[in-house]
């Protein structure tokens, strides 16, 4: 095969090490059975970087996810650092990943499996084989804007500020990663705003619109408000097929989206920079799960999401399609097999912690894998 591929992983806080530990075994697997090697690199962030190095990253780790291929990232975050300030808390390390490699398309598939029709709080025939992806603008919008920040009026009043702001070439940039993504698939794009009362909503509209028209008019493009959006994931979600929003929409839509499959545990999602000359494209993966401080070191998180993500990293960084299918593949089965961990358990179903999860994936892809 090609050259090794660089990877460096940062499994972070709370569950973070224990899922990850669940991609390293994958990644062992694919090392002895397909042949698919990488040359890893393990570093810290978040919390256990704050007490290691008093940062949640630092600009050496930073470097590294530069020179990576790709980045796979576990969690960060926990009540232990909840005192911090904003700029110096655990979640400064994804923050700054982002902004320093400028990952502006933020992937979320929301996905139901069929042995997991029923974890889900809506009705079997609104969500059975629901298949949509949630592409997020993640390094402009309200998070990033300026002027931002609290401020102390003359009259003792404190005012908290924050600015949405978005030029043409950040919309039209993210909106081609949408077109691309839905050329792949069903070949719809559904782009969300607040163009009603929102002049960044009214350009992110009108650069979306002059975009589908001069270099994607083959993908069927519709426009819908954000609220509306999300009355619409809720009622008929099956509508959608890919959907291109802005960062603080993107951020709320997709986590709706997220609860139609029944667990957060379930869900990877990629963040994706642009192509350079040499056709390397910055990219980090991750569970949208977060920490869950609450059952770190118990053994019994869902690794689902985190191996999810690794499939994604596969298939969008290293062209290894069959590989990703595999492993996307070997997680179906496992959850028509009837194991749970305890974020999906139901009735009939047998509960089971992270690392035997983990090792039912295994036999599945030995299964599978030949």
């Amino acid at each position: 095969m090609a050259s090794n591929k660089s990877l460096l992983v940062l499994p972070g806080d709370g569950i973070g090490p224990e899922v990850v530990r669940e991609v390293g075994r994958v990644i062992d697997w694919l090392d002895r059975r397909r042949a698919v090697r990488f040359d890893i690199t393990e570093d810290l962030v978040g919390g256990a970087s704050i007490d290691a190095r008093g940062v949640a990253i630092t600009p050496e780790v930073i470097a590294k996810a530069r020179a990576a291929d790709a980045v796979l990232f576990g969690s960060v975050g926990g009540p232990k650092w909840d005192n911090l300030g904003f700029d110096t808390r655990p979640e400064q390390a994804i923050l700054g990943l982002r902004k320093e490699l400028g990952l502006f398309a933020n992937l979320r598939p929301a996905t139901v499996l069929d042995p997991l029709v029923s974890a889900s709080t809506l009705k079997p025939d609104v969500v059975r084989g629901l298949d949509i992806m949630i592409v997020r603008e993640s390094t402009g919008g309200i998070y990033f804007g300026e002027p931002r920040g609290i401020e102390t009026l003359a009259n003792g009043e404190r005012r908290g500020v924050n600015t949405e702001v978005y030029t043409t070439h950040e919309i039209e940039r993210v909106g081609r990663v949408a077109f691309e993504l839905a050329r792949k698939r069903q070949n719809k794009v559904c782009s969300s705003e607040k163009a009603n009362v929102m002049e960044s909503g009214l350009l992110w509209r009108q650069v979306m619109t002059e975009l589908h028209k001069r270099e994607y008019p083959d993908v069927e493009l519709t426009h819908m408000y954000a609220d509306n959006c999300a009355m619409q994931l809720v009622r008929n979600p099956r509508q959608f097929d890919v959907i291109v929003t802005t960062n603080l929409f993107g951020d709320l839509l997709s986590d709706l989206a997220s609860m139609l499959t029944g667990s957060l545990g379930m869900l990877p999602s990629a963040t994706l920079g642009a192509t350079d000359e040499f056709g390397r494209r910055p990219a980090l993966y991750e569970p949208i799960h977060g920490s869950a401080p609450d059952i770190a070191g118990k053994g019994i998180a869902n690794p689902l999401a985190q191996i999810l993500s690794f499939a994604m990293l596969l298939r969008y960084s290293f062209d290894l399609a069959d590989e990703a299918l595999l492993i996307e593949q070997s997680v179906t089965r496992v959850l028509a097999s009837g194991l749970r961990t305890a974020d999906i358990m139901e009735a009939g179903t047998a509960r089971v912690g992270t690392s035997v999860m983990g090792e039912a994936v295994l036999r599945e892809l030995d299964k599978l894998g030949g």
